[in-house]
This record gives C-alpha cells, sequence and structure tokens, in this order.
C-alpha cells in the first residue's frame, strides 16, 4: 500500500524529510479497525515528531495523527463498528500513523463521521476535538451552566478553533480568544467567542480594555511561556491554568501558589497509549461532537486543503505548520492511482 513517511530527522526544506512509500499491508488486532483512509490532516505533533523522534535505522516512520474514512474489516472482539461504517478518529501515537492508504485503530478511540460532512471536513476534527474536550471538561472541569469566564490563548489555531465552539455551545462561560492579525481575529470572531483581544500587547490591558481584569480559566494553547507571568496575572484566585503546547523554557510554577491556582496538562494520546480504563471516552465525545455537528452547532475547522496525500504536499503541510501561521486545520485527501 501507498505510505508517506521518514527515515530521518530532517529540515521541511530537505526533500527527503517525508517520502514516499510502498509498505506491507496492516492486519488489524481483535479490537482494532481495519480503515481505508480517505483524508487526513496536519497538526503540530506530525512536526514535532518528524523533527525529534527518530525512527529505528532503516525503517520508516509514518505520520498522521487525523483521518476520516471507510472501515473495510474489523478484528473478532470489535462490537461499535461493521464494514462501511464512515469513521473519524486521531489514533495513537504509539503505532502507526494515518498517513497511509490503511490503517488499523482501536474502535474505542474511533468516532462515527458526522452524515453532513465529507471526509475532507471530517478529517479536520478529530483530534482537536479530542483535545479541545478532554482540556476544558476531563482537565479544567469546566462547569457547563455557572456564569463564569474563560480566555482562550492562540483562539485560531487547530485546537483553538473547535475548543471555542465547544466552550460557546455546551457551557454558560464568556468567551474571550486571542488573535493578533485582522483575519484570524475575524475567524475567531465567526466560531463564536464573545471577545477577541490582541496576545500581541499585555493581556492585562487588553482584557481590562473589555471590561474584565481576571477570569476564571485560562487555555493556553501556545507560547506558554511567553505568557505565563500575564495568565498567572489574569487568573482569578483558585482559578485553573490547562496547557496542551511544550514550553521552551521551564515554568515557574511556585507563581501559581499565593493565588491558589491549579495547573492541568492535557495530552490527549494519554488514553490511547496507556489503555487507559476509560478509553473509551474518546469514542463517545467524538460521537458527541459528530451530534453536535449534525445539529448544525459546531462547524469543521478546515482551514486550507493541500490536495492528494503524497510526500510534496505534506511537506508543504508542515511547512505552513511550523511556521506559525496557520489559520485552522490543513487537510489532504486521496491517494491517487
Amino acid at each position: 500500500m501507498k505510505a508517506v513517511g521518514f527515515y530521518k530527522n530532517l529540515p521541511i526544506s530537505d526533500d527527503q524529510a517525508l517520502v514516499d512509500l510502498e509498505l506491507p499491508e496492516p492486519e488489524p488486532g481483535p479490537r482494532d479497525l481495519l480503515v481505508d483512509v480517505q483524508a487526513v490532516s496536519v497538526n503540530p505533533v506530525d512536526t514535532k515528531v518528524r523533527r525529534h523522534a527518530a525512527p529505528p535505522v532503516g525503517q520508516a516512520r509514518v505520520l498522521g495523527f487525523d483521518a476520516a474514512g471507510t472501515v473495510r474489516a474489523v478484528g473478532s472482539a470489535v462490537s461499535l463498528f461493521k464494514p462501511g461504517d464512515r469513521v473519524w478518529y486521531a489514533g495513537s501515537i504509539a503505532r502507526p500513523g494515518s498517513n497511509a492508504e490503511r490503517q488499523v485503530v482501536d474502535e474505542r478511540i474511533v468516532g462515527r463521521l458526522p452524515q453532513r460532512l465529507d471526509f475532507a471536513q471530517g478529517a479536520a476534527l478529530p483530534l482537536t476535538a479530542i483535545t479541545a474536550w478532554e482540556l476544558l471538561f476531563d482537565r479544567l472541569q469546566v462547569s457547563r451552566d455557572r456564569d463564569e469566564s474563560l480566555l482562550v490563548i492562540g483562539a485560531a489555531g487547530g485546537v483553538g478553533s473547535i475548543l471555542v465552539q465547544l466552550a460557546r455551545r455546551l457551557t454558560g462561560l464568556r468567551v474571550i480568544g486571542t488573535a493578533s492579525r485582522p483575519e484570524t481575529h475575524a475567524w475567531v470572531e465567526r466560531l463564536g467567542a464573545h471577545d477577541v483581544i490582541d496576545h500581541s500587547r499585555p493581556l492585562h490591558e487588553e482584557l481590562r480594555r473589555i471590561g474584565l481584569p481576571q477570569v476564571d480559566y485560562v487555555a493556553s494553547l501556545t507560547q506558554s511561556d511567553r505568557h505565563f507571568d500575564a495568565v498567572v496575572e489574569a487568573l482569578r484566585p483558585q482559578g485553573r491554568l490547562g496547557l496542551i503546547d511544550d514550553p521552551a523554557t521551564p515554568l515557574d510554577v511556585m507563581k501559581l501558589k499565593r493565588k491558589a491556582l491549579s495547573l492541568h496538562w492535557e495530552m490527549m494520546f494519554a488514553r490511547p497509549v496507556f489503555e487507559t480504563p476509560d478509553m473509551i471516552e474518546q469514542h463517545r465525545l467524538l460521537n458527541a461532537v459528530a451530534d453536535l455537528v449534525d445539529d448544525g452547532r459546531v462547524v469543521t475547522t478546515l482551514g486550507e486543503h493541500f490536495g492528494r496525500i503524497d510526500a510534496a504536499n505534506l511537506r508543504r503541510a508542515h511547512a505552513l505548520i511550523e511556521s506559525g501561521t496557520a489559520r485552522g486545520k490543513i487537510v489532504l485527501e486521496g491517494f491517487g492511482s
């Protein structure tokens, strides 16, 4: 089968950073689905693994942590799906990825593809939807009905684009998103944020400008080390800070003590990698998001369609992700002949 992968950690400008491959067909285990991959999207984790996690010498690693496709076959213990079902999922960082014609994935982390989305639109959502949902409800444990406030730093990115929607549709939070360019400001507004502020300016000034000097929750999705002191200042006493990124410099968590602030780290691969007892929650939340999409309450966060799934197009997608200027998600579709 056709696939795209890498042998060495190389800069994306190198034409060997990602290469086209021919690989053996994968075999599903008892709880696995064998999926015909129709579309994928690219996430920052793809670029991080490509740059830093070298596969064994002489072996290729296949990336891809978002997919939409059709179930081709099922393992002997599968009970949630059948051949022919349209599905979406983010997979596991511990297994071969979705940049391949076919992929095996545990049914407990797979959801049904929304009826109103095509494969490309669907592929934009799974990883970011899981991350946003888990960050909001499992890590920060936001109230669904209290009148509180949430600041989303980096709201125009992939996770931010779905997190803003989920927070607006499923909670009573006042949602404040950050964006620094006119086009990303408009994007975050369209997704439902009550307010949009500029993260290139001092956060305390921007929050005071909208009449909200302190917030109850902060979801810091990018450059958390840069914003850390401002976030500590912005949070109300006993507030909660959630992170998903990898700060370049260590965070001084002692600064949280005076206000009794709590720190929560979201890693959506934790459940599948460790096969936690509640691993099936990812199946359930993906189905819940599918219902929200089919009800018209959540929209796809597809930003750009980069064409067919091949090494050249994936290198372009990685380059855009690494530039830090992507809006929404980058999607690729089909392997061609």
